[in-house]
């Protein structure tokens, strides 16, 4: 052997020992890093991994249901989808992008030009309250970083029917207006969260954990009746669109209990649609707006006689030459009616028979009987808005004011405010007090007149039904109706308005067993007829003739049903 040889022999030796040794360096090297780092790095790097691949996630909850007396929804969610995209992950070259854009209700450049601006962001909606049978295509096109996610949107399947008494909610779910607004605390969701592992291109793995679980909200069961709901807005739109008016509410309670049955206001809104919730339309007119209640408010004034002591059912007072000066102004009827009786003095709705009852007594009677039956204070029902009405004391000395307050000028009120007064003359003096919600333990009822006081000043009011009184147009075949017209001019900014005029009827049937007391209040009806029995009574007919087939009230004037349809 060479000696050449031999040194090249002892050359690839020395190399594969280097090469061995510096394999061994970096073996050693890496062996003591991962040591290092699972025994001194090992959270940071556990919270690392965990950063990019445990995400938490919200569990949706849907929102109280509400429903009416009966069961029947009247708000609900409804299940949808909310279509998000992570910028970041998203694949705008992707073949199926197209299809994304046109079930998202859009083109496919509009679509890349809105991501691409946001490439940055890892979050952003693309579209939320999806349809299911959408979201299911989205999700079938298995687009890179596009999500969708389950969600709830609220849906209200009266429609405009009940709208100003349930309201709405926002985009987000919040309550905006009625119901929905003052019951939010009780109706809000609470989603939870669940702690999910996902991939790199942001698709669920696996569920680990939940972190919390979704409170859903409460139900709300209400005691209207959406059948009775249903017959007082159709009359209401019928009414509005025939004597061109402004505006009508119709307010029907339980004349036992006090309960809303119905609760209706024309013109109304969708609900369901955005677009129609302008503020002209929005507002729940039965609980927010005041009018003055004019002669719906005799009946009382009587009862405020009756109860003094110093009237009885055959007492007269003399309306002659119909007309009185108070104060310098004068207070007139239709016609010279002469001598009234007591029950007269509600028949032909004589405004200076009502005066001179009032200032007979003492200044504060009338006003006492007025705040016990709840003029002048909001009812309680808890909806958002509400007014409270006025209800102004009275000196001694303002004697004018007192005469007109006899017959309701000078005091304003609100329709539900004039129902609720209504129902002590319904409940035999008993005043229940007044419910939207269905109540296991309702509030006790309180007596705020004598019973025979409120039979009478009731029997009284069935003769403004008769072809005697204002009111016939409110008489219901086969029912006994008790009953006021009232005709007030709207107030403007610079007192009545001569030509602008409020119809009113409140009525009580059947008159021999009430069930429901109704309020029907018309503004401004601009067709030749504005008076209350012409307009508002003929409203109240239909409606609670309605109302009380489907309740199935047995009739209790059957021969006055007889004598006309003999007639016919």
């Amino acid at each position: 052997m060479s000696e050449e040889h031999i040194h090249r022999q002892i050359g690839k030796g020395w190399r594969l020992a280097l090469v061995l040794g510096m394999l061994a360096a970096i073996t050693f090297g890496i062996g003591f890093k991962l040591i290092s780092l699972y025994i001194d790095e090992q959270e940071f790097l556990q919270n690392q991994g965990d950063a990019r691949s445990l995400r938490v996630i919200q569990v949706p909850a849907h929102r109280g249901i509400i429903t009416d007396r009966n069961g029947d929804p009247i708000a609900v969610s409804a299940p949808v989808a909310t279509v998000w995209v992570d910028p970041k992950m998203a694949d705008l070259n992707h073949v199926s992008l197209g299809k994304l854009a046109q079930a998202l209700g859009t083109s496919r450049t509009a679509l890349v030009k809105k991501i691409s601006a946001k490439r940055g962001k890892r979050f952003m909606y693309l579209k939320r309250q999806v349809e299911p049978v959408v979201a299911d295509r989205i999700r079938a096109l298995k687009v890179p970083g596009i999500h969708v996610e389950r969600d709830y949107k609220r849906f209200y399947p009266a429609g405009e029917v009940a709208s100003h008494l349930v309201g709405f909610t926002n985009r987000d779910g919040k309550g905006q207006e009625g119901l929905e607004l003052s019951y939010e605390k009780a109706l809000h969701a609470e989603p939870g969260k669940q702690l999910v592992l996902k991939d790199l291109l942001g698709r669920t793995v696996k569920h680990i954990r939940s972190e919390s679980a979704a409170q859903h909200g409460q139900s709300l069961q209400l005691t209207i009746d959406m059948r009775l709901q249903y017959l007082a807005y159709r009359e209401l739109k019928a009414a509005v669109t025939a004597h061109k008016a402004d505006a009508a509410s119709l307010v029907m309670l339980d004349a036992k209990t006090g309960e809303v049955l119905a609760m209706a206001n024309y013109p109304s809104y969708n609900p369901n649609n955005p677009a129609d919730r302008v503020s002209s339309t929005i507002r729940n007119r039965a609980v927010t707006d005041l009018f003055e209640p004019g002669s719906t408010m005799k009946p009382m004034t009587v009862a405020a006689a009756l109860m003094s002591g110093k009237y009885g059912m055959r007492s007269v007072v003399d309306t002659a030459p119909g007309y009185m000066r108070v104060k310098g102004k004068t207070i007139r009827d239709h016609r010279n009616y002469g001598e009234l009786d007591i029950t007269g003095i509600i028949t032909k709705s004589s405004n200076v028979g009502s005066a001179k009852l009032a200032l007979s007594l003492e200044p504060g009677t009338l006003h006492h009987l007025l705040q016990n039956v709840g003029l002048g204070s909001a009812t309680g029902i808890g909806f958002p808005g509400e007014r409270s009405g006025r209800l102004p004391y009275l000196a001694e000395s303002q004697v004018l004011q007192r005469a007109t307050m006899s017959y309701g000028y000078g005091l304003s009120v609100t329709p539900l405010q004039l129902a609720q007064a209504y129902l002590p003359l319904a409940n035999d003096g008993i005043l229940s007090p007044v419910s939207l919600l269905h109540a296991e333990k309702p509030l006790p009822p309180v007596r705020v007149m004598p019973a025979q006081v409120a039979r009478s000043v009731r029997g009284m009011m069935e003769t403004v039904i008769s072809i005697k009184g204002t009111g016939r147009q409110a008489s219901i075949p086969g029912y006994r109706v008790a009953g006021k017209t009232g005709t007030v001019h709207k107030v403007g900014n610079g007192g009545y308005i001569e030509d602008q005029y409020i119809s009113v009827f409140a009525g009580i049937a059947p008159a021999s067993d009430p069930r429901v007391i109704t309020v029907v209040m018309v503004d401004n009806p601009r067709n030749q007829e504005y008076y209350g029995g012409e307009v508002a009574a003929p409203i109240f007919a239909r409606a609670v003739g309605g109302t009380l087939r489907v309740l199935n009230v047995p009739p209790d004037n059957l021969i006055q049903h007889d004598q006309q349809m003999v007639q016919r």
